[in-house]
């Protein structure tokens, strides 16, 4: 029997500046990556239960990893292929503060093989960067929802 596909589900927020759309990205927590930079931020994403709406979902992976609600009206991206998932993310205008991030936390053996188990943040850090940085920074995996908002962004916008 074949499994059913693993589906991700993100929002890529966006927020205008002036000197060109900046877009949102998070830092994975734990040990794995507390070193690491460049191609290691994310949208922020998470797990599709089996048969839940994917803007559902994203949402509420959102909620769970920056500890706010995302509002606005989303724009699905079209979805790409990253570490064996199939990722579907929508671009959403919206100012948020992430100085402050309360994220959800996950549980590991660590250090490895030492018996002991800690608590990390799924989320340890969250920041708006331009367009050029945030190229830089996300999973290689993600670029392709990047490069297509990248490109929503410079055309011409409706005025609300």
């Amino acid at each position: 029997m074949a499994r059913p596909p693993v589906v991700s589900a993100g929002v890529l927020a966006w927020r205008p500046a002036p000197g060109g759309p900046e877009v949102l990205l998070v830092h994975p927590g734990g040990p794995y990556w507390a070193g690491k930079d460049a191609a290691g931020w994310s949208i922020p994403k998470g797990l599709a239960e089996p048969g839940e709406d994917g803007w559902t979902a994203a949402r509420r992976e959102f909620r769970e990893e920056l500890g706010q609600d995302i509002e606005g009206t989303p724009e699905p991206l079209t979805p790409c292929a990253a570490n064996g998932k199939t990722v579907h993310a929508w671009l959403v205008q919206a100012d948020l503060d992430v100085s402050t991030v309360v994220s959800n936390t996950f549980e590991i053996e660590w250090p490895p093989r030492s018996g002991r188990r800690q608590s990390f943040p799924e989320v340890d850090r969250a920041a708006w960067f331009d367009l050029p940085t945030a190229a830089l920074k996300i999973h290689k995996g993600q670029r392709p929802i990047l490069a297509e908002a990248a490109a929503r962004l410079a055309a011409p916008r409706p005025r609300p």
